[in-house]
């Protein structure tokens, strides 16, 4: 088919990245219904391939997905815009909530109205959880892998990487097959050129960093310059490794912003990961609003540059990265640890949220947030009403539960 014109694809992308709250497999719903049943840009074996391949990489997959369909329509420039404006609309409305989140967050009234919307996390990523697992855990070898994740983190405190890495690793151990007849493979000279590019303006700004001696944003974007590297199935997962070093080792944050980061995150169009923006800003908020803001644009950067940069140069050679067989067994096996690595997330967000100390064994229940919680699974799982009609319900409800003396 002829490729659509540059405007007709910008106005296109435009509504997709104005269109997609809800998490990434809403926001995948969002994409095919516009590129495959309504413009017919993508078959539904070209999406699905495509899907596949977004969710061998790290970071977040349905961002890769509208980046690789602007890439096929229209090469790097295609991929650029669409890649773009899937992320833009969703960072500039973080940026506007999370100032107004330092300057009135902590404010008597808006706090518990934050209550409400923590509900509404815990309600998400449950819903998330439950989800995945019927559709991953299908197998005794997948539900022992996303075992051994959760004890993992739960109990143990293992890096994130390091049981994505292993769970890989044993996928690809036991993967078998042959690899399917594809196409000739890609030149892979300007793979290695745009591989090479991308990194370089990747780490530009965290070497410009250091060499000004602004050591505090350095920090801020080398470590989500890491996180992008190992985010692995996709942003529920990420964030289970970016809370537990945000908060218990670099002290960036606490548990509190932690939770209403993602609350924010799930108000805003684009993808979750945005949370991370709202992270690099808070930690960088006592340096001021400026350092704030700078932080925000930096953490974007160092979370999304890898993206463009790993889809315009693995996408030439989708066929055959998703015909391997031992490749497919490893994503597989991280897709089960993944359940596992959601779980010890789900965990830790509840009880920080319903015990007031954040221990399960002595910590006191807090009955306000238990009642918010029941609230939001009535509102989500039995009435299913909107994302953001239940956020602002539930926003309502914690505000009234503040009136209460």
């Amino acid at each position: 088919m002829q490729p659509p014109s540059l405007s007709h694809l910008i106005r296109t992308f435009a509504k997709i990245g104005l269109l997609s709250f809800g998490g990434p497999v809403a926001q995948m719903g969002v994409m095919h219904r516009e590129l495959v049943d309504r413009l017919g840009w993508l078959s539904e074996a070209q999406f699905t391939r495509a899907l596949s391949f977004a969710m061998l990489l790290p970071g977040p997959e349905a961002m890769q997905l509208c980046t690789y369909a602007g890439w096929r329509l229209r090469g790097t420039l295609g991929g650029l815009i669409a890649g773009a404006l899937f992320v833009l609309p969703g960072a500039v409305a973080m940026a506007l909530i999370t100032l107004a989140y330092l300057r009135w967050g902590d404010l008597p009234g808006v706090e518990p109205a934050f209550m409400g919307i923590k509900a509404a996390v815990i309600v998400v990523v449950a819903t998330a959880l439950a989800r995945l697992a019927r559709k991953v855990l299908t197998t005794w070898r997948a539900r022992a892998l996303a075992l051994a994740a959760f004890i993992a983190l739960a109990l143990f405190s293992l890096p994130f990487p390091v049981v994505v890495l292993v769970a890989a690793l044993t996928g690809a151990a036991f993967g078998s097959g042959t690899v399917e007849h594809v196409a000739a493979p890609a030149p892979v000279g300007r793979s290695v050129r745009t591989a090479a590019l991308w990194t370089i303006l990747w780490l530009a700004p965290l070497a410009i960093l250091w060499l000004i001696g602004a050591e505090h944003l350095a920090q801020i974007t080398a470590f989500f310059s890491r996180l992008a590297i190992f985010s692995f199935g996709g942003a529920y997962a990420a964030l289970a490794w970016m809370a537990q070093a945000l908060v218990e080792t670099q002290g960036w944050l606490t548990p509190d912003q932690m939770v209403d980061g993602l609350g924010l995150a799930e108000t805003t169009p684009g993808p979750l990961i945005l949370v991370t923006q709202f992270a690099g800003m808070v930690a960088a908020a006592p340096m001021g609003t400026g350092a704030a803001l700078g932080a925000g644009v930096l953490t974007l950067w160092a979370v999304f540059a890898p993206c463009f940069g790993l889809v315009f140069t693995l996408a030439p050679h989708l066929d055959r990265l998703t015909a391997h067989p031992r490749l497919a067994a490893g994503l597989s096996a991280v897709s089960a640890a993944v359940v596992g690595v959601i779980a010890a997330l789900a965990l830790y967000f509840a009880r920080h949220f319903l015990f007031q100390n954040g221990r399960l064994s002595s910590g006191e229940l807090s009955w306000g947030a238990v009642g918010l919680t029941v609230l939001a699974a009535v509102f989500l799982t039995l009435f299913r009403l909107p994302l953001p009609l239940a956020l602002v319900l539930l926003a309502g409800a914690g505000w009234l539960t503040g009136m209460v003396p």
